[in-house]
């Protein structure tokens, strides 16, 4: 009899705590639906808050530093593409020579999701045509320039070339000393 009632009590405790877990991976594979990039490179979730409850924030924590915010927001954003209403209020709230800032954050933040989520990429990318202020586009539009000329070069160079000589280091590991009389190879 004992034995019996070890096991009613046994299968009750332990149902409940698979069904928390089940819901737990449940909710957490909704969240992580939204994100564009790899978990090292996402924002913490307090942060995330943060910029929610008070965009402006974001401008008082990285005063006067442009590279700053235009790379923080930009994880933000591509860490959850759903803040743009709260970029929206960022706007509102930033001077003029923040805007730019804010507008090449939006850009940069668009090509972290073109690859592995093009829907939010293409929100971002609405969101930043639909804002009417100047220096919003043309930081948006300064920030796609220097993107695509990266890239465009990267395109057409092809395979990475081997040193040209002048290499101190030698072999498959590079733990060898070089040879420093080696002629040095010409380009064809």
């Amino acid at each position: 009899m004992g034995r019996g009632l070890t096991r009613r009590h046994a299968q009750p405790r332990w149902l409940p705590t698979v069904s928390i877990g089940a819901a737990l991976i449940v909710s957490s594979a909704g969240a992580c639906r939204a994100q564009c990039v790899e978990f090292s490179d996402r924002a913490s979730q307090l942060e995330l808050d943060t910029f929610v409850k008070s965009p402006s924030s974001l401008l008082e924590r990285l005063r006067n530093d442009k590279e700053k915010l235009r790379y923080r927001l930009a994880t933000l954003i591509a860490t959850n593409p759903s803040l743009l209403p709260s970029v929206q209020t960022l706007i509102s709230a930033s001077a003029s020579s923040d805007r730019s800032a804010i507008g090449a954050a939006l850009r940069i933040a668009e090509g972290r999701c073109t690859t592995t989520k093009p829907d939010a990429a293409r929100k971002i990318r609405d969101f930043a045509q639909r804002i009417g202020d100047l220096n919003v586009q043309s930081g948006y539009a300064a920030a796609g320039e220097d993107n695509s000329g990266v890239q465009a070069q990267s395109q057409i160079k092809g395979p990475p070339q081997p040193p040209r000589g002048g290499a101190l280091l030698d072999g498959e590991w590079k733990t060898k000393l070089a040879n420093p009389f080696k002629p040095v190879p010409l380009p064809n």
